[in-house]
């Protein structure tokens, strides 16, 4: 089994090195597509949401990875050659105060238009009542995982490493949301 695994590690990490944008939105839209399997299965769907699954997956493909790949290519570029814990700090308060709170909005604007199909207003009202709390515990989770994905992490492993945990994000995401629908309804 283990030469199963080093084998198709192997072939990633080529992949990882001839195409990397591809394989980063194919890694996020794979595991976005997990870590809602395994919202659906704790939230206790009875059927699997197939249509929801699948938007979720582009999500990841479209949005997710490529948006994390430049991400990193830029940050690469603001603090080329520094390094160091202060160097570190500074990559995650930017990140922190630009990206985070654009992909937490973004992602509960495009769950309760595109995956829910609510209305504008809704979706409005629901992320003007959500968004403060997600947020606030985004800035107690993410500051700790870019410190380790940016003091820890070579570039090229950043998408990934993020990916993972954002998968984990996802669910929380993911139950927040589906519980203010359900109490919507």
């Amino acid at each position: 089994m283990s030469d199963i695994v080093q084998e198709a590690w192997r072939k990633y990490l080529i992949q990882l090195q001839a195409h990397p944008l591809r394989t980063k939105a194919i890694t996020a839209g794979c595991l976005a597509g997990c870590s809602d399997l395994i919202a659906q299965k704790i939230s206790g769907v009875k059927r699997l949401q197939l249509r929801r699954l699948l938007l979720i997956m582009l999500y990841g493909f479209a949005y997710s990875g490529p948006f994390g790949h430049f991400l990193h290519k830029v940050m690469d570029i603001i603090f080329r050659g520094k390094k160091g814990n202060k160097t570190v700090a500074k990559k995650v308060l930017l990140e922190q105060l630009t990206s985070s709170p654009w992909n937490n909005f973004f992602f509960m604007m495009y769950y309760g238009l595109v995956v829910e199909g609510r209305p504008l207003g809704l979706v409005r009202s629901k992320v003007r009542k959500d968004y403060p709390n997600i947020q606030l515990t985004a800035w107690k989770f993410w500051p700790i995982v870019g410190w380790i994905n940016y003091q820890y992490m070579p570039l090229q492993f950043r998408v990934l490493f993020h990916s993972f945990v954002a998968s984990c994000w996802a669910i929380f995401l993911n139950l927040k949301a589906r519980s203010s629908a359900i109490k919507a309804a």
